[in-house]
């Protein structure tokens, strides 16, 4: 008996288990290792066009011979703007695929939260009330902290008010940053047209979102801010896979879904709040970024698609400033190329209904 109950409980391997032991199927994010080898291939695609842009940003057209103290010195300021692509597509990144787990959909980027819209209202407003000196005057690094502070302090207030409670709703939430972020986008429009012409170009320059608008002084309290909010969200990936199930699945798994989504959303905010303050308003970079990173990975698993999209963000980035610098001459249109680009995805993404 003993034997034939054996025989009995006894798992049976079928041709179909067979072959899939034999495919290399496990179970986890990458579950084939066809699946782990597209993976790590995009990988390593992608960090050979970041090291190729970056050392093209460093080295090409440099007007002094390779190797020389003059060369190096050259290669050194350029650094600067790659450092600051690099801060931008990790903050960029790492914020729009955690905001687009946290409410669930792919669409909507943390841009919706009406950051870039108070980043607008505040140069314009320093331009209508100061001047043309108002672009000095709010620069500086106690500034920048104040926009920092500004900004971070608008959304948690935003979240504390509409996510708190009983009847705290991610939905309402986002309309009511929506709303927010048109009413502040009127006030300065309305500013800007009682501007003089020469105000207005001054203005007009800080609007557009360009590495030129950052400052090295900046870079002190932007580093640190940017590494301890992206580190905590990486630390928090696999409960970040959990929230992406949704409340109710999250709920009996035994996580406390609103706590989570505050915390994610809170160390969004100071992600958003550091790029945008750093080089200005880039809408579209977030989602191109989020979209490409998740077809890319091929993977739902954030540890996985968090270096693919801080990879593909600052390719895009690097390559479109490489490109419009050196081929067309024109590196000051990077961001509107990448806003038109970004926006022409989100277009096709829309249209189609069920893909996403």
């Amino acid at each position: 008996m003993p034997e034939s109950n054996a025989i009995k409980t006894a798992p049976r391997t079928t041709p179909a288990l067979a072959s899939r032991h034999h495919l290399g199927r496990v179970s986890g994010p990458l579950p084939t290792g066809r699946a782990r080898r597209r993976y790590w291939i995009v990988l390593s695609i992608l960090i050979v066009l970041a090291l190729g842009f970056a050392g093209g940003l460093l080295a090409y057209d440099n007007p002094m011979p390779p190797g020389t103290p003059g060369f190096w010195l050259i290669a050194k300021m350029r650094s600067v703007n790659v450092l600051i692509m690099l801060l931008v597509a990790f903050c960029q990144a790492m914020a729009t695929v955690s905001f687009q787990t946290a409410t669930n959909n792919r669409i909507i980027t943390p841009s919706i939260m009406g950051f870039e819209s108070l980043y607008i209202a505040v140069q314009t407003g320093a331009v209508f009330f100061l001047g043309a000196a108002g672009v000095t005057a709010i620069a500086g690094v106690p500034q920048f902290a104040l926009q920092l502070v500004l900004m971070v302090g608008l959304s948690m207030a935003l979240y504390g008010w509409l996510l708190s409670g009983k009847n705290g709703n991610l939905q309402i939430m986002l309309l009511v940053g929506i709303v927010l972020g048109g009413g502040l986008g009127a006030v300065s429009s309305f500013m800007q047209r009682l501007l003089t012409p020469s105000e207005f170009d001054v203005l007009t320059a800080r609007l557009f979102g360009s590495i030129s608008n950052a400052d090295v002084s900046y870079l002190p309290v932007a580093i640190p801010l940017a590494a301890v909010a992206g580190t905590l969200l990486w630390l928090n990936a696999k409960r970040l896979n959990i929230i992406a199930l949704g409340k109710d699945a999250s709920t009996n798994l035994g996580l406390n879904h609103r706590f989570e989504t505050m915390r994610v959303l809170f160390l969004v905010s100071i992600l958003m709040a550091v790029s945008t303050a750093l080089v200005g308003p880039m809408t579209f970079l977030g989602f191109l970024v989020a979209t490409l990173a998740y077809q890319l990975a091929d993977t739902h698993d954030h540890r996985y698609v968090f270096p693919v999209a801080i990879l593909v963000g600052f390719v895009v980035l690097s390559g479109a400033y490489f490109v419009m610098k050196n081929v067309f001459y024109a590196q000051g249109v990077v961001s509107i190329i990448i806003e038109a680009v970004g926006g022409t995805v989100f277009l096709i993404f829309i249209l189609r209904k069920g893909r996403l």
